[in-house]
């Protein structure tokens, strides 16, 4: 896939951007662009990797003109760039909004502007009866995407969504948090100890969008079908890999947070087409019928039909929790250093 095909990724320099290079880089790709506005991490990049096919744009979703100057060319797009963390979009909700929202249709824009053949957004299992402004923020980003896929079918550009839960040793997750406590011989805190999460690792994440790709219309959404845990398995699994006595304190729910995952609504899963792996919600095709969609009703809505979510899924014990967590890079290299 992507033979003499150039590539770009938003938000190229994280966790993400970073898993797609290291499946990429060295295959018959003609080019991959990293674009972002952090000038130390693409840097970093760049010294990591040295790798010609690596070219590096310096800009921000937020302003169209520097989207526009990076996207000459390119084929397919990975729009991973995004405030994620709950905290700081909770106090700059707006900041949210200028980011996860417009920054979203700029880049689409762009997408149709400049000939781009599919760009696949990024969303997040809090964009699902969002509680914080981070979900609200990426609930309205996905509402953008399938309102520009409808209104842009034409162009030849095919819009779609991934969405997902915690990706298992991202940035700012659980499982470094967790691993970095007990190097330092502190206490592991877990919120609540009944809390649910489902484990996706980046390369699932990866081919998840790559799934997207190539099989999604304008206006999909994909959900891979994930096992998910309690946070006090998942704490007990890392301590035990560490072989670590450290205690597990519990602090208790913080603000914004959810008791369970949830990756698709009961709404959504009427209609969703469920496969081995993942299911896609077909693009909802409605105009502005209000006949059609404001005075009639949808029969199997009523239907005894349960929403998709961390506590309904598959649950892993702390065994098959360990099993997974020791195929993680990320958790070899640390059991290297310890």
């Amino acid at each position: 896939m992507f033979k003499n095909e150039i590539l770009l990724i938003t938000g190229g320099t994280g966790s993400f951007g970073n898993a797609v290079l290291n499946l990429f880089l060295h295959t018959e790709v003609k080019e991959i662009r990293i674009f972002s506005r952090d000038e130390l991490k693409q840097d970093e990049m760049r010294q990591k990797y040295r790798n010609d096919k690596l070219k590096f744009y310096i800009g921000d979703v937020r302003d169209s003109d520097s989207i526009y100057d990076s996207m000459a060319g390119v084929d397919y797009v990975f729009h991973a760039a995004a405030l994620k963390q709950v905290p700081s979009c909770e106090f700059y909700p707006m900041e949210a909004v200028k980011t996860n929202v417009i920054g979203t249709e700029n880049v689409l824009n762009a997408c149709v502007a400049m000939g781009v053949k599919k760009v696949v957004v990024l969303s997040t299992d809090k964009a699902v009866y969002p509680i914080n402004a981070m979900g609200i923020s990426k609930a309205l980003m996905e509402k953008v995407t399938l309102a520009k896929a409808r209104t842009t079918e034409s162009s030849g550009c095919t819009m779609s969504v991934t969405r997902y839960g915690n990706v298992m040793a991202s940035r700012g997750s659980v499982i470094p948090l967790f691993i970095e406590q007990i190097k330092r011989g502190q206490a592991i805190t877990i919120t609540d100890p009944d809390m649910t999460r489902f484990l996706m690792s980046l390369d699932e994440a990866v081919h998840l969008v790559l799934h997207a790709y190539e099989h999604g219309k304008s206006g999909d959404i994909f959900v891979q079908k994930s096992p998910a845990s309690t946070v006090a398995d998942l704490a007990e699994a890392i301590r035990q890999i560490f072989d670590s006595q450290t205690k597990i304190k519990i602090i208790g729910t913080r603000h914004g947070e959810k008791k369970y995952e949830t990756l698709l609504t009961r709404e959504e899963m009427v209609k969703a087409q469920e496969g081995e792996k993942y299911f896609r919600i077909p693009s909802d095709e409605r105009d502005l019928n209000y006949d059609k969609y404001y005075t009639e009703g949808k029969k199997q809505v009523t239907k005894q039909i349960e929403e998709y979510n961390s506590y309904n899924t598959k649950m892993l014990n702390v065994k098959e929790i360990i099993d997974l967590l020791l195929k993680l890079d990320y958790v070899k290299n640390e059991l290297k250093r310890k």
